[in-house]
């Protein structure tokens, strides 16, 4: 299949040129270099070659090539943009777009800021530089992340990683904006850290993350929008906060391996501490020390 390219010219920072832009590349305080750095880190693959040969690249549904275009703009190194159309085992054909960007001077400095080479997804997490944090975190949910309705029509925002520093951060970056954590474990299945926001904190989040003129997916940006329209029906519940389990109420569970008995012991329904024991026994949730 045909490749069609397009290249950047060497973009210059001065300021005479590009009022308004930052004169190092990638300075993570810089909302767009935030998330840049972010979706690179989540969806992007550093790869060294023989020598001083190497290339950074990210390949995404070509819906969505404006993004690589604005990194495109944004990278005063030069890149290009390819795009393809192949068959694989989840769509006859699928249209992506790749950007790439060889550029040895370009592959230390985001190598240096958290974007190991190779495989990464267990070992990334957020930069130990300053950095803008709204604008890192908005890059994650559109990486690696959902947002829009449910089969029921719920709102709901999610973010899945490999990564345990990563979901860590994100989880208490979310709950220091809903006043709401999430208590997460690797799954059994994939080995990875889900959590998920619904209804109003859903809205809440993604208000804040997806502000007027930020840079974004523009799929997920018109989500972000489309859910602050919910409203909760009339004589919808409010849940209360859920209570995480700890390996002491995991231990005490198994100690008593009655369900009865464990709800007037740890203070919880007979149906949570069921549910809990089910869990625990089929691994979906790990055995704690004993």
């Amino acid at each position: 299949m045909a490749e069609h390219e397009t290249s950047a010219q060497q973009l210059s920072f001065d300021e005479d040129q590009q009022p308004g832009k930052p004169a190092r590349f990638m300075d993570l305080e810089v909302p767009e270099y935030a998330y840049m750095f972010g979706f690179l880190q989540a969806d992007g693959h550093l790869q060294q070659g023989v020598g001083q040969k190497g290339k950074l690249s990210v390949e995404i549904n070509a819906r969505d090539i404006e993004i690589l275009r604005e990194f495109q703009r944004l990278t005063p190194y030069y890149s290009s943009i390819t795009e393809r159309i192949r068959a694989t085992n989840f769509a006859e054909q699928l249209h992506s777009a790749t950007w790439t960007l060889c550029s040895l001077e370009a592959r230390t400095i985001v190598n240096q800021l958290g974007i190991p080479y190779g495989k990464k997804s267990r070992i990334i997490g957020p930069p130990q530089v300053d950095f803008s944090h709204r604008d890192y975190v908005r890059s994650c949910i559109d990486a690696d992340g959902s947002l829009g309705w449910t089969a029921e029509g719920i709102p709901y925002l999610s973010h899945t990683s490999a990564s345990e520093a990563m979901s860590s951060y994100l989880r208490q970056y979310a709950k220091a904006i809903t006043a709401t954590g999430r208590e997460v474990r690797r799954n059994a299945r994939d080995q990875v850290y889900v959590f998920t926001y619904y209804k109003e904190q859903a809205q809440q989040l993604a208000k804040h993350l997806y502000y007027p003129g930020c840079l974004a997916l523009a799929h997920k940006t018109a989500n972000a929008a489309s859910i602050q329209n919910w409203v909760r029906p009339a004589g919808m519940k409010f849940a209360p906060p859920r209570r995480p389990w700890t390996e002491a109420d995991d231990r005490e569970l198994l100690r008593l391996n009655n369900r009865a008995a464990a709800a007037k012991r740890l203070d919880r329904t007979e149906k949570s501490c069921s549910m809990r024991l089910w869990r625990i026994r089929t691994g979906q949730v790990p055995m704690p020390h004993l």
